[in-house]
């Protein structure tokens, strides 16, 4: 499984490329324009870095070129998850839970989606 590390920017793109694919450079720089106000060249220029990288592909299209992400979304949150962890909290899930808690309000929902989480991952241990 290929491991590719993605910026904060790349992740919009690819985003939209999981959500939807395939895309032209003319849908995307249409979608990211009012959030990010990219030009079709800073468009172009991020579709060529993640084609290098192994994220993107394309195939040439009846009029335009069609872009397909070649990495799974799930997969690579995955490891970017993992990595912030390792990255920032020496991989302790506890004290990035414990900070997140710490540093603000933690709504009843919130609290009990965690419940449930931790008790299905509960029950899942062998």
């Amino acid at each position: 499984m290929q491991t590719v590390n993605l910026s904060d920017n790349e992740w919009k793109l690819m985003n939209l490329l999981w959500a939807d694919a395939p895309r032209t450079i003319t849908e995307l720089v249409y979608q990211l324009k009012e959030d990010t106000g990219w030009s079709k060249h800073t468009v172009i220029s991020m579709l060529s870095r993640l084609e290098a990288k192994g994220a993107v592909r394309h195939e040439e299209g009846a009029r335009a070129k069609q872009f397909y992400p070649a990495i799974d979304p799930e997969g690579t949150k995955i490891r970017e998850t993992q990595s912030f962890l390792e990255r920032l909290y020496n991989g302790s899930l506890g004290l990035m839970l414990n900070t997140l808690v710490q540093e603000r309000e933690i709504s009843k929902e919130e609290i009990d989606e965690l419940y449930a989480i931790l008790k299905k991952a509960e029950e899942e241990q062998p």
